[in-house]
């Protein structure tokens, strides 16, 4: 049971700060789990597998996300709202990087 309770990373902040670093860590985690086909469009996952990443992906959100998307119950509307609320950054982060 304490398995569970461990973040295998640092949760997604609601503030956004880490959304970049917690997306590459979420499909890492997930495809180690083999179950990254859970995020992907037009996937042919299990109940079960679908469960088990919903779980895994609620675990790592802040607490205000959890709240603010609690009526989802599918992993892949959920990992799509995320990203439709935070991809901007890709645009925002992605460039400065390169500058840098």
């Amino acid at each position: 049971m304490a398995n569970i309770e461990n973040r295998k990373f640092i949760a997604l902040d609601i503030s956004e700060k880490n959304y970049l670093s917690w997306v590459l860590n979420m499909k890492l985690h997930l495809s180690a789990k083999k179950l990254r086909h859970t995020i992907d469009e037009d996937n042919a996952a299990s109940n079960e597998e679908r469960v088990t990443a919903l779980i895994f992906l609620r675990h790592h959100i802040d607490d205000g996300l959890k709240y603010e998307y609690l009526t989802l119950e599918n992993t892949l509307e959920l990992w799509q709202n995320l990203n439709d609320r935070f991809e901007h950054l890709k645009a925002v982060v992605l460039p400065k990087a390169l500058n840098d």
